[in-house]
């Protein structure tokens, strides 16, 4: 008979470090909020949420790797908001971030969730940081819980 694992979204007794910047905070806040709102809703336990805050997205994944080397988190997750401008600046980023938190992850064996959102203009930005399009710091968090599961699973 096939074994499946499957995560759940009960967060009960999980640590969670989130990693948020500071660049683009109208909506960055929002995610945030947005983030510790989920969680909590889902039984992690508010003095169990440690927030770092960082500039931008680029410092993201150092501040990730970090909280994951530390083994005192059972995920991480990475929020931030870039917005493409006029120069190749916002492809270096976005790729040097996504890289980033993927490998603070693998290399420590921690979830970490991806919960950068990458867009063209600032109305796509505000969408997706809470109103019609949904909150993109929640649905990271949401992430944050099932993989802590499964991870506690294998």
């Amino acid at each position: 008979m096939t074994q499946t694992i499957e995560g759940n979204l009960i967060g009960t007794d999980l640590n969670i470090g989130i990693v948020a910047t500071r660049w683009n905070d109208f909506m960055g806040h929002r995610m945030l909020h947005g983030a510790k709102d989920a969680l909590i809703r889902h039984g992690v336990d508010d003095s169990n949420i440690t927030v770092v805050m960082v500039p931008g997205c680029f410092e993201i994944s150092l501040a990730a790797k970090k909280m994951a080397d530390s083994k005192r988190y059972d995920a991480i997750v990475c929020l931030g908001v870039l917005i493409r401008g006029g120069t190749i600046h916002f492809d270096l980023i976005a790729g040097d971030a996504t890289r980033g938190i993927s490998q603070a992850g693998l290399n420590a064996g921690v979830p970490v969730t991806l919960g950068v959102i990458t867009t063209e203009t600032i109305e796509q930005a505000i969408e997706r940081s809470g109103s019609k399009a949904g909150n993109k710091g929640e649905e990271a968090a949401l992430a944050a819980i099932e993989m802590a599961n499964v991870l506690k699973q294998l």
